[in-house]
């Protein structure tokens, strides 16, 4: 073997690099090799295993398997070449020392990224459990990952320079103070950027509402200091990055993902016109087809219920008897519950709130199934209008503030009501005017 170096040594003797090529070559041909069986043999061989194993079965996390198994496998072919560049003849000395350091660089690099992958593999496993959302850990590995990555930092610079890892811990102590002092709002920046990209609380194209900072928009553009926001007025806010981790800040995203945006408005109804109805009215609002299945259902009830009472000797005033409120509510209910713009899956209500001075609040609340900003309000107006214009069949009316002309309006309304009018003016002209000096 020696003899046969020799003779190699001497056919290229008028070549001066030309063996150190050659057994360059041949330690890269090796590296690739070693990458080639790490990734081709052992890893199929291994992700084979996995799957007869309970570790690869539906509870094993996929990104281990497919993303930290090869990240490691990477080092293989580094360690190689690490060990074989001294064996390279005629190569300068620092050039041997640049390679190893390039090579242990990469090494640590590698394993810290992976390392991080399975500390994400955890917590994603962690957060299955039921009682994951009471006891959360990601704050924790965070702060893990933080550390480690600055000690991978260190080791790095330590490894380039060519000094102990002990003297850059040591110097690096003296100088935080002063870094801090110069350097306090890029590094909050730093920290914020790493925080957002990593948790992806904000990207662009999201819509952000952020009132402390006068931002009510779009986000246009992401960069370390700032975030640019576009509002609806067409203004531009530049918010700093810090204050979307130490402020708090609304992100309309996830209504926008959640295929559904919501309603959530009252019809503010006259409590002097709510009242029991009628037998013929009852049947009048079957000719409503939403309403077929609630008045078949209350009409059993109350049956039932005024049966009781009756055979108990009650007498009929306490009898159980349908509102005109609750039938609208009902009629609501149902024809919210029909509206094709209407998201069924997610909360649908029509509700009663406590009734103030400005009436007795019938709130609606349902979110439409386009997210849309001009298909939203155009949806709830439609419904808005349907439902004001219905009201009056249901004998109710919305509660306002009452003018002159709002008079004339129900005044002329009366008029074709068998002479009922003309009590009403002469009613109307009795009252006291507003504006007299002894009106109260």
């Amino acid at each position: 073997m020696q003899s046969q170096f020799a003779q190699l040594n001497e056919v290229l003797a008028p070549y001066p690099w030309a063996y150190t090529a050659i057994v360059l070559s041949g330690l890269l041909l090796l590296a690739w090799l070693a990458n080639f069986v790490t990734k081709r043999i052992l890893l199929r061989g291994l992700r084979q295993l996995l799957q007869r194993t309970a570790l690869g079965g539906a509870q094993h996390d996929q990104q281990v398997r497919m993303q930290v198994v090869p990240r490691l496998a990477n080092v293989v072919p580094a360690l190689v070449i690490a060990a074989g560049i001294s064996m390279v003849p005629d190569l300068h000395p620092q050039l041997v020392a640049v390679v190893k350091a390039l090579c242990q660089v990469f090494v640590v690099v590698t394993i810290a990224l992976a390392v991080s992958k399975v500390l994400d593999a955890i917590n994603r496993s962690y957060e299955r459990r039921p009682d994951a959302q009471n006891k959360p850990i990601k704050g924790y590995f965070q702060v893990a990952k933080i550390i480690m990555f600055v000690l991978v930092g260190i080791s790095v610079v330590a490894t380039l320079v060519g000094a102990e890892f002990l003297h850059i811990v040591t110097g690096l102590g003296a100088m935080t103070a002063v870094l801090l002092l110069i350097f306090q709002d890029t590094i909050l920046s730093l920290v914020a950027s790493v925080q957002i990209s990593n948790d992806g609380r904000v990207r662009i194209g999201d819509w952000i509402e952020m009132p402390g900072q006068n931002a009510d928009g779009d986000v246009i553009d992401i960069a370390l200091h700032t975030i640019t926001v576009r509002n609806w007025d067409r203004t531009v806010t530049t918010v700093p990055t810090k204050k979307l981790v130490s402020d708090a800040f609304k992100n309309w995203r996830h209504m926008s993902e959640g295929g559904g945006r919501r309603i959530k408005r009252a019809l503010h109804i006259d409590q002097r016109s709510v009242r029991f109805l009628e037998p013929d009215e009852v049947q009048r609002f079957r000719c409503f087809v939403l309403l077929d299945d609630y008045l078949d259902r209350k009409e059993a009830e109350l049956n039932e219920w005024n049966a009781a009472l009756a055979a108990r000797g009650a007498e009929p005033v306490n009898h159980r008897r349908v509102t005109n409120l609750g039938t609208f509510r009902a009629y609501v209910q149902h024809y919210l519950g029909s509206h094709p713009g209407i998201n069924q899956d997610l909360t649908l209500l029509v509700r009663q709130l406590q009734p103030t001075e400005t009436g007795l609040p019938l709130e609606i609340y349902c979110f439409t199934a386009d997210t849309r900003w001009a298909v939203y309000e155009g949806i709830q107006s439609d419904i808005f209008d349907h439902l004001l214009a219905i009201l009056p069949e249901f004998g109710l009316s919305v509660f306002q503030a009452h003018s002159d002309a709002a008079v004339e309006v129900h005044l002329r309304h009366l008029e074709g009501d068998g002479g009922v009018a003309q009590p009403a003016r002469a009613f109307a002209a009795a009252q006291p005017s507003p504006d007299a000096p002894d009106a109260h």
